[in-house]
């Protein structure tokens, strides 16, 4: 008897849990899980929107891309090139160009560069020969860029037989052109394609 009385005694004793205990326990989770979500999404989105704008800014930087769309032609007095000349359009879906050597801001610059000299801001002429003559290349346009190797910023610049040389056109935005030739191993014709 005394052990059916023991038994009785323990099981009055035992403490379950309640159901505001329980519930206390299913909010607690619940916060956590919702805390958890939000973090998660929120990363989620920060580094999808850090690559929407680098896909932008990749767009950006190629759509103002120009091309070549002839040779590059050497006018020379017989002994070295005097005058370089090519023409250039906008590749597909570019956006417009200044091609206003004249403009003080947000203009496009050319570069000369051969093994032994490097000229940053040669002085050029654009002129329209598809298209309105606003200096502005945009798009179905085509125009002719005339750089006169005889001027004082290319004092130093001589460019003779077999001489390799490289032409940098860098846009206001977008990527830009490079134009690499090398001159024959005779310069006699006063009118040269250099491929």
């Amino acid at each position: 008897m005394r052990t059916i009385i023991a038994r009785a005694r323990r099981m009055r004793d035992e403490h379950g849990v309640t159901g505001l205990e329980t519930a206390i326990i299913l909010i607690a989770f619940v916060v956590v899980a919702a805390v958890f979500a939000f973090v998660v999404l929120s990363t989620g989105l920060f580094s999808s929107e850090r690559g929407k704008e680098a896909v932008y800014a990749g767009l950006a930087k190629t759509r103002g891309t120009m091309e070549l769309s002839s040779g590059v032609i050497a006018t020379s007095n017989g002994t070295k090139i005097t005058k370089l000349t090519f023409d250039v359009a906008l590749a597909a879906g570019g956006d417009a160009v200044n091609l206003d050597p004249a403009a003080t801001t947000n203009r496009t610059v050319i570069s000369y560069i051969d093994s032994s000299t490097s000229v940053n801001n040669v002085t050029y002429t654009a002129t329209a020969l598809v298209g309105n003559s606003d200096k502005l290349l945009q798009p179905g346009e085509l125009f002719e860029v005339a750089i006169d190797m005889t001027q004082a910023a290319m004092s130093a610049v001589t460019v003779g037989t077999n001489a390799t040389f490289t032409l940098e056109i860098k846009p206001p935005s977008g990527s830009y052109m490079v134009i690499q030739r090398t001159t024959p191993a005779a310069i006699t014709d006063t009118t040269i394609d250099l491929n």
